[in-house]
């Protein structure tokens, strides 16, 4: 298990380095700069500005330079958010976005895994093809159509439910719904096809002739077998909505680190988008990892060395 957590480890390092090279040399090769905006700058103003943020060195100077800030845990300067380091806009935002990323993620395993349990106990019956609608509709509906109908319907005409904003715990209800839709609909679809597939292996067959209850057979035995691929979906899952929805945080006006990222390429803020790239990144390949490592505890049958 170490030998393979080492592994992965290093390899983890290799992705996160390639993504940092990729995403700066990206930057770069796009016309204009975080000083070039509609208020044209005093090109005095404007070269004083790329001396104190090293963008008049070259660029393999600003690369080596950045890489060993990285390696000291600095994520640099903001350009845009004067006063800040991108440390403090990540660390900032990140809880904002983990709160309603939690709420969404435990929306969508409860209702995705109950709809996914209920459609497979009864196959071809009404709440097969109910839980399947449903799951059809909230795989096909992106999740900012749906969030525009939320705002219209819950907020403005009905009024339950604040339109922007998190000032009160009414207000996370619809970024948490809207955020999660998506997720609790593939988690209901893939959950009810593994259940099926586990239900007619030859062991369950084995544990019904035996005499044991529908019960004990299947959240006993059939269901912890048919998690393995809801867990593989759930490590990218996790990363991808706790570090922030893009599109749901700027729609509901949350002060997540989604809606930091989107401003940040708006303003062409080079050290918050590769800082939050960073994290981001960081993020995803922890969870892959931690996957991983629960499939051996979900079934050990699993070696993670081969």
């Amino acid at each position: 298990m170490s030998k393979y957590i080492l592994k992965r480890l290093f390899y983890s390092i290799i992705t996160i380095w390639i993504v940092i090279s990729i995403t700066f040399l990206l930057m770069h090769l796009i016309p204009g700069g975080p000083f070039d905006d509609e208020k044209k700058l005093p090109p005095q103003i404007k070269a004083k500005l790329e001396e104190k943020f090293g963008l008049d060195k070259p660029l393999g100077t600003q690369y080596t330079t950045y890489l060993g800030d990285i390696i000291h845990g600095d994520l640099g300067p903001s350009m845009r958010y004067e006063g800040k380091t991108v440390n403090e806009v990540v660390f900032n935002s990140f809880p904002v976005s983990a709160k309603i990323g939690l709420l969404s993620i435990a929306f969508a395993l409860i209702f995705g895994l109950f709809m996914g349990i209920i459609a497979a106990l009864h196959q071809g019956k009404w709440p097969d093809s109910a839980a399947m609608l449903i799951s059809t509709i909230g795989v096909t509906i992106p999740n900012f159509v749906m969030a525009t109908f939320f705002i219209y319907f819950f907020a403005v005409k009905l009024g339950w439910f604040p339109a922007v904003g998190l000032d009160s715990p009414s207000s996370y209800v619809l970024p948490s719904v809207a955020l999660g839709a998506y997720s609790m609909s593939f988690i209901a679809r893939l959950s009810r096809s593994s259940l099926l597939e586990v239900i007619r292996q030859d062991y369950i067959k084995v544990e019904k002739a035996k005499g044991l209850s529908q019960n004990v057979i299947i959240y006993k035995h059939a269901l912890k077998n048919s998690l393995i691929p809801i867990v593989t979906y759930i490590g990218p899952l996790f990363a991808g909505i706790l570090t922030g929805s893009f599109v749901i945080e700027t729609l509901f006006g949350i002060p997540g680190l989604g809606r930091d990222f989107v401003q940040s390429i708006y303003n062409r803020d080079y050290t918050t988008i590769l800082g939050i790239t960073i994290f981001y990144s960081s993020f995803l390949v922890l969870c892959n990892l931690i996957v991983d490592i629960l499939y051996v505890i979900i079934d050990p049958r699993i070696k993670l060395e081969a």
